[in-house]
């Protein structure tokens, strides 16, 4: 259907398509249109743990978007839309640390931009500027820190598609970063600017480039061990919604502290 106002949610999801099956057959699809374009695909509204719930599929239906065409802004607006205030963002990422192996979850508190030519910002105009020194919020990441997710890591976020070459891996590495990704940035940013909670939760699928010896990071085994380990990473984030507060964040509410040139939906 059209999004007409009905249908709202409280939390999203946004991840991978094995994550349809959170809902039961109760699930409705709202197609929403935004100033920016359409999102990646229509949005799936459900009931999780209690809490009404909204599913997007990061990258399409049919995993048609890389992560440099990803309709970012699209996104994140059309679930402020929605009524949405928290969301949830589990990711693929490679380790650069031999500690974090396949299959471990982390939830990370710091991220480093090396991305380039996104649109990054509903500001075009305005003078504004988001405070972003801690990109996640605090009180969303606790909830997120389940059973034997690892608390705190730093993701570094590069353009893709291609995956990062030894020397970059072992640059990142020698930074300190722990995770890279290609999905997490402006998805941040741009959560931050609508007053939306936002938490990513990482799932290690392979030890990039400079930590691994041999033919480096292949496509193929990052969907295999993602799909390996989807069971359990959708009861962390069914968990993780359970334990959700409920109500406006105040570490999550006017970081700009100047009247926004938008009107925010």
């Amino acid at each position: 259907m059209n999004n007409d106002g009905q249908g709202r949610a409280e939390i999203a999801v946004i991840g991978g398509s094995g994550f349809y099956s959170f809902f039961g057959s109760d699930a409705e699809e709202v197609v929403v249109d935004t100033p920016y374009g359409a999102p990646s695909a229509p949005i799936t509204l459900g009931e999780v743990e209690g809490r009404q719930v909204a599913f997007l599929p990061r990258h399409g239906r049919n995993h048609e978007y890389s992560p440099h065409t990803l309709p970012y802004r699209a996104n994140m607006w059309a679930l402020r839309m929605l009524g949405v205030n928290r969301v949830f963002a589990p990711c693929a990422v490679g380790s650069l640390v031999s500690e974090y192996g396949p299959g471990t979850v982390v939830i990370p508190d710091q991220l480093v931009d090396r991305t380039s030519g996104r649109s990054q910002t509903y500001f075009d105009e305005g003078g504004i500027h988001v405070e972003f020194a801690d990109p996640y919020c605090p009180t969303l990441r606790k909830s997120a820190i389940q059973d034997s997710a690892i608390d705190g890591g730093v993701m570094v976020v590069v353009e893709g598609p291609r995956f990062s070459t030894r020397a970059e891996s072992q640059w990142f590495a020698r930074q300190g970063w722990t995770l890279v990704n290609m999905t997490g940035h402006p998805e941040a940013v741009l959560a931050r600017e609508l007053e939306l909670c936002y938490a990513p939760i990482a799932l290690v699928t392979d030890l990039d480039a400079g930590i691994e010896s041999g033919q480096g990071v292949k496509a193929v085994d990052v969907f295999a061990e993602f799909q390996r380990n989807i069971e359990p990473l959708k009861a962390l984030v069914r968990s993780a919604i359970s334990d959700a507060p409920t109500g406006d964040c105040p570490t999550c509410r006017v970081h700009t502290g100047l009247t926004l040139p938008i009107e925010l939906p």
